[in-house]
C-alpha cells in the first residue's frame, strides 16, 4: 500500500513519521510533498527511504492513499489539479471541511475520509476521530488500523465531529490548563516547577490508564476508591464542585463548539 501525504507540517509531518515507525506501512511506500524543503529535508534525514517532492502530482500519482494535511483554506487549491477519483482514497485532515465540501475537489463517488487527531499524535498518543463515506469495511478497518499505532481511533459519525472534537484536539488544552492550575497550587507550597509538572503529567496518564486499560471503569468509581471518609480527597473534591468545576468544563466544552 502507498501512501502520500500532502504538506509537511505539524500535523503532517507527524502522520509522516509515525507510517514509517509502524507495522503496517514501509517508509519506501510512503512520499510526502511540500512547498518548501526544510521540513522535507528533515524527515528525509530521519528516515531516508522516504520519498519527498515538492510536486503534490508526483506524490500523489501512484498512490493508494492520499492523506492532505494543509490549512483547509488551501485544499481547493490543492486537490483540484490533482484530479483525484477511486480507487484511490482520500484522507482529509483539514478541520471544518465536510464530505460535501470535499466532493466538490475529487470525484464525488470515490472513497472518503475525515480524520482528525489531536496534537499528541507527535508523541504517538493521539485520540483520532474519524469518519468514513463510500468506504468499503476492509477499508475502513485498514485506516483505523493505521492511525491506531499513532494512539487510538475512533470510527464516529461525520455529524459528531464538532463535539468529538472539542473533546479531544480542544480538550488536549484544558487538561493542560489543569495541569498550569495544579502546578502554581504546587510551586505554592514549595515544589518544584519541573517537580509539580512531572508529579502531574504521571498522575494523569495513570489516570488515562486506569479508565483505558479496564473496562468496567468509569471515572465515579475510581474516584470512590481515594475519597474516604474524612479524606482529604474529599475535601478536595468538594471544593472543586463548591467553586464549579464541573459546570466550568461543561460551558468551556460547549464554548467550543
Amino acid at each position: 500500500m502507498k501512501v502520500a501525504i500532502i504538506g509537511a507540517g505539524n500535523m503532517g509531518g507527524a502522520i509522516a513519521r509515525g507510517l514509517a515507525n509502524g507495522h503496517y506501512i514501509q517508509a519506501q511506500e510512503i512520499s510526502v510533498s511540500n512547498p518548501s524543503a526544510g521540513k522535507l529535508d528533515a524527515l528525509k534525514a530521519e528516515f531516508p527511504a522516504i520519498h519527498v517532492t515538492h510536486s503534490n502530482k508526483e506524490a500523489a500519482e501512484d498512490a493508494d492513499i492520499i492523506i492532505i494535511a494543509v490549512k483547509p483554506w488551501k485544499v481547493e487549491e490543492v486537490l483540484k489539479p490533482l484530479r483525484l477519483r477511486g480507487p484511490q482514497i482520500l484522507v482529509s485532515v483539514a478541520a471544518g471541511l465536510t464530505f460535501e465540501d470535499l466532493a466538490h475537489f475529487v470525484d464525488p463517488e470515490m472513497p472518503m475520509f475525515r480524520v482528525i487527531p489531536n496534537t499528541a499524535i507527535s508523541e504517538g498518543a493521539s485520540m483520532t476521530l474519524i469518519a468514513a463515506r463510500n468506504a468499503s469495511e476492509e477499508q475502513i478497518t485498514s485506516l483505523t488500523a493505521l492511525f491506531n499505532e499513532m494512539g487510538r481511533s475512533m470510527l464516529i459519525e461525520e455529524k459528531q465531529f464538532a463535539a468529538a472534537t472539542s473533546l479531544t484536539s480542544c480538550g488536549i488544552a484544558y487538561v493542560l490548563k489543569y495541569v498550569q492550575a495544579a502546578m502554581q497550587a504546587g510551586v505554592e507550597l514549595g515544589i518544584k516547577p519541573h517537580d509539580a509538572q512531572t508529579m502531574l503529567a504521571q498522575t494523569l496518564e495513570g489516570a488515562a490508564k486506569l479508565l483505558l486499560n479496564n473496562e468496567n471503569a468509569h471515572p465515579a468509581t475510581e474516584i470512590e476508591k481515594v475519597t474516604t471518609p474524612g479524606g482529604i480527597t474529599i475535601k478536595g473534591i468538594n471544593s472543586l464542585e463548591h467553586d464549579g468545576f464541573t459546570s466550568a468544563v461543561i460551558h468551556a466544552i460547549k464554548a467550543s463548539l
